[in-house]
């Protein structure tokens, strides 16, 4: 049988073929899927999660291919199942856009226990496809006070407290269990806790986590955070045990001046909820309630922040959170209801954990004691492992430094004890790590120990304790010294990022002073992951605002004076601002622009015809004031007014940003108001201070916040350097000035100044306490000298970010890497070569990927190595001879569809580049 031959058909079948291959030409996916998926302020596949109306960020991967992203696709769904093809939740369809960070949820609402899972996809410049993402997830906690069916539960200790330092209760710690059965096989288990003070909690003998201090140091009488735990491979079919330690924490425990919004003279607390889903799908609760029982004859007989703790393991309970053990003598729990006017929220930032160990460098035998020495002033707990005779208590002390004796210099703890004991119950090595405390230290002292035994490092490590976030930014440059005043940045940085911005970590304060936090958040998320740290804290702040606009000194409020301080207060303008520039999220502004406004409002009820009345804190620690102060020699009123003046344009670029027209136009002409009255009472016409003591400061404020007309502003950068100058080149500047001196020097173009200023050694400079053997930032510029000894005041501490500050400099112009447009979409690439420097090297992981700059000077060859992550652009200024040729990659530089030259001057190239690699040479005058 022979095929007879249809020319129709088979050009039919060829034009099927031909269409439905251009089809999936048109639809091919061959670009690597989007990388780095997470929502809201960075989170990855969270469980008790926080927010319901989340936002969705991801990065492109680093091809060739990806340049730009042209536009994206989301989808959302309740099961991995219906991914990507039926979502439920959403479905954003494709998006023309570039957008790839703050993407805002839009679909249907999502409840408390709820699993979300979501995917992108994405085109890039030329309209190619990637690949489906992974699948990522999160899972809601519980929302609402009306999720929680537990009861707040605790022993009376307030009755059996006794009477502690500055005369508050002093609550003994509380050992809480609760035994329950379970018939069948659990699918999942989720338990949801908190506490009123600060918790752990096992199950069956296991810790849930390696959590400490949780949950944390929020506003008590407006928000308690709760933490979600996935517990379900804990739990067993049949007996079983939950127990929970809790102690006085921040809520109920001792904190500087103790006046508090919530009534901190209560006993702790717990709140526990645990939710299981069987494999028969049946469901079963476990509550706090009437039915646990508790004790306070445990181990653990005494826990504060500032002093320490007391362990006496003649008391210890084997196996009390196991169901091996009988609790008949123990009591039943007190009950309290939820009160509903404080709100019980998911933890929307990293909890504390132990995220470094350190290994003493050195010991220091002597007699009965011996003292080990990491050579790293560090937060956080010593592990001890050490010998022990029955009966003997071993004491642990703690110091920053030790006094040119030898002996603990302790002083600047002021009234915190910061000790800790330990009571041994039997012959023989005893290990111990501390629970419900931390001490700020460099330095241990054993004694109480076995003294037939030889002392060893391994007896001590130090437990490095700060909020569970990444390093986010590298710096390091040719100079020793430099590299050494980074790395006391960030172990600042460290040591105070312990659930809250603190002042410090040591001493009976710990305080989330304001002032210290607006002057370092830049410096801080260059170093570190802590967006979500810092939404987190500016919650509090909004929660803590008085209804006449007043920001307390520290949030939480600790004082409960209900006075505001200029510089101090602002930090609920500045630092939602700079971290707008740093992150791109405007979802940030929102949430923080209704406490902007009230904020400028109480600068304008604190203010008479535009000038401050308000004070309080001044130039805080400036160094040689000559009126004594620690308030420093610039006036009160000309610091207020200046901040006046400055959150009053903060608010009105917030406005802009959010499209608030009429606000926009209010603040800006408010701001212009209060500069004007600013110029007129502080500036004669020669632009010279007037009226009030003429200081460094007061000349940095005015043209830092742009508060001079046009004429003025040359006399004043001029007698702002006669000032530096009649100081020998030094900087006269405390908490406040500090961070504007190189912000203003740059715009002068007084670069070698600038580099003079931080390349200073003696005092007061930032290179004179490195010289004194620091390893963090100081509180004063004059904490300790080798000759003189340490600094007498009352107010000493060796681990003090503000002054840290300066790195946004550092990062910015040394490093090179500074956003231009919010977020890093445009980032500005101007490196400023000086001082006795050869090279200098950065990097950052933005919210588009990672970026970095790295310059070297090598004869009179200037070359700069730069790495541009996709779906950005960056604005580089190469210094330069530009009589002499400008090379890129090994070629003389022309103009492509990545590169164009923007502008030469007679120093610099300027280059527009898009994403790539990029190395530049050139000669240098």
């Amino acid at each position: 049988m022979f095929y007879k031959f249809n020319f129709k058909h088979v050009f039919q079948i060829f034009i099927c073929v031909v269409f439905f291959s251009l089809i999936s030409c048109t639809e091919k996916e061959n670009l690597k899927s989007a990388e780095n998926l997470t929502v809201s302020e960075g989170f990855k596949n969270p469980i008790g999660f926080y927010d319901d109306k989340p936002t969705f960020s991801w990065k492109l991967p680093v091809t060739e291919k990806n340049k730009r992203q042209s536009a994206y696709h989301i989808v959302v769904a309740s099961s991995p199942d219906l991914l990507p093809n039926t979502p439920d939740l959403w479905d954003s369809k494709k998006q023309e856009t570039d957008q790839s960070t703050w993407v805002k949820y839009n679909g249907k609402p999502l409840q408390s226990r709820q699993k979300v899972y979501w995917q992108v996809k994405y085109w890039n410049q030329d309209e190619e496809a990637s690949a489906w993402s992974d699948i990522n997830y999160f899972e809601l906690g519980l929302l609402d006070n009306s999720d929680w069916k537990a009861k707040w539960i605790g022993l009376d200790t307030a009755k059996d407290s006794i009477r502690g330092r500055g005369k508050v209760l002093i609550h003994k710690p509380q050992y809480l269990r609760k035994d329950f059965e379970l018939s069948n096989d659990v699918a999942k288990a989720r338990l949801y806790i908190t506490a009123k003070g600060v918790f752990d909690v096992s199950i069956n003998g296991e810790d849930v986590s390696d959590d400490a201090m949780s949950p944390g140091f929020t506003t008590y009488d407006k928000r308690i955070e709760t933490l979600t735990y996935d517990v379900t491979d804990l739990i067993e079919s049949g007996q079983n045990t939950i127990g929970v330690e809790l102690a006085s924490g921040w809520y109920s425990g001792r904190l500087l001046w103790g006046i508090t919004p919530w009534d901190n003279t209560v006993s702790p607390k717990v709140l526990c909820q645990l939710e299981l889903e069987m494999k028969d799908g049946s469901k079963q609760i476990i509550v706090s309630n009437e039915s646990w029982k508790g004790t306070t004859n445990g181990p653990l007989q005494f826990a504060e922040i500032y002093d320490g703790e007391i362990y006496d393991a003649n008391l210890e309970l084997p196996n009390w959170t196991t169901n091996h053990f009988d609790d008949k003598n123990w009591k039943q729990v007190e009950v309290a209801a939820l009160d509903n006017n404080v709100k019980l929220e998911p933890k929307r930032h990293d909890p504390v954990k132990g995220k470094i160990e350190l290994q003493p460098k050195e010991i220091i035998k002597k007699e009965g004691t011996v003292i080990f020495n990491m050579q790293q002033n560090m937060v956080g707990v010593p592990l001890v492992k050490v010998p022990m005779k029955k009966g003997d208590t071993l004491k642990i002390r703690f110091a920053e430094m030790l006094s040119p004796d030898g002996t603990f210099y302790t002083k600047n703890y002021r009234s915190a004890h910061s000790t800790d004991y330990y009571i041994a119950a039997k012959d023989g090595e005893i290990v111990y790590k501390p629970k419900f405390t931390f001490h700020g230290f460099s330095y241990v002292e054993l004694s109480g120990f076995d003294t037939s035994k030889e002392p060893s490092k391994d007896w001590v490590k130090g437990i490095v304790l700060y909020s569970d976030f990444d390093d986010n930014g590298t710096f390091t440059t040719s100079h020793e010294k430099l590299n050494q005043l980074q790395s006391n940045i960030v172990w600042g940085l460290r040591g105070n990022f312990l659930d809250i911005p603190t002042d410090c970590p040591q001493r009976d304060e710990r305080l989330g002073w304001t002032g210290d936090a607006q002057v370092f958040g830049p410096t801080s998320m260059f170093n570190a992951d802590v967006y979500k740290f810092w939404a987190s804290w500016l919650q509090s702040v909004r929660e803590a605002q008085l209804e006449n606009g007043a920001i307390p000194w520290t949030v939480p409020d600790a004082r409960g004076n209900k006075i505001a301080s200029s510089g101090w207060g602002d930090v609920c303008t500045i630092i939602p601002w700079k971290i707008y520039m740093r992150t791109g999220d405007i979802g940030f502004l929102e949430d923080n622009f209704e406490m902007m406004k009230s904020w400028v409002a109480h600068h304008e009820m604190k203010s008479r015809n535009y000038i401050s009345k308000m004070g309080f804190f001044g130039d805080w620690l400036q160094p040689h004031p000559e009126n004594g102060d620690n308030r420093g020699d610039t006036n009160l009123s000309l610091i207020g007014t200046a901040f006046f003046a400055h959150s009053a344009q903060l608010t009105a670029k917030t406005a802009e940003v959010l499209g608030k027209t009429e606000e926009q136009a209010k603040y800006e002409a408010l701001y212009k108001e209060v500069a004007k009255a600013f110029d007129e009472k502080y500036f004669d016409e020669t632009g010279k201070v007037k009226g009030v003591a003429e200081t460094q400061t007061s000349y940095l404020l005015a043209l830092a916040f742009d508060l001079l007309p046009e004429p003025k502003i040359k006399n004043a950068q001029a007698n702002l350097l006669r000032k530096l100058k009649e100081a020998n080149n030094h900087l006269r500047t405390g908490f406040l000035g500090t961070p504007l001196l190189s912000q203003v020097l740059d715009e002068m173009v007084e670069i070698d100044l600038m580099y003079k200023l931080l390349f200073n050694e003696t005092y007061p400079s930032w290179f004179y306490s490195i010289n004194q053997g620091a390893t963090t930032i100081w509180e004063r510029w004059n904490s300790y000298s080798k000759t003189e000894g340490f600094n007498p005041q009352n107010m000493n501490s060796l681990n003090h970010y503000a002054y840290g500050a300066i790195g946004e400099w550092m990062y910015e112009r040394i490093g090179a890497i500074a956003p231009k447009e919010a977020g890093y979409k445009t980032i500005r690439i101007a490196p400023i070569p000086g001082g006795p420097l050869t090279s200098a090297a950065a990097s950052l992981n933005t919210p588009y990927g990672k970026v970095s700059s790295s310059w070297k000077i090598e004869d009179d060859e200037f070359k700069l190595e730069v790495v541009i992550p996709p779906n950005t652009s960056s604005e580089i200024e190469i210094p330069a001879d530009t009589s002499k040729v400008l090379n890129v990659n090994n070629a003389v530089f022309e103009e492509n569809e990545n590169l164009k030259l923007i502008n030469k001057t007679e120093n610099a190239y300027i280059v527009l580049a898009h994403p790539g690699t990029y190395i530049f040479t050139t000669k240098i005058k």
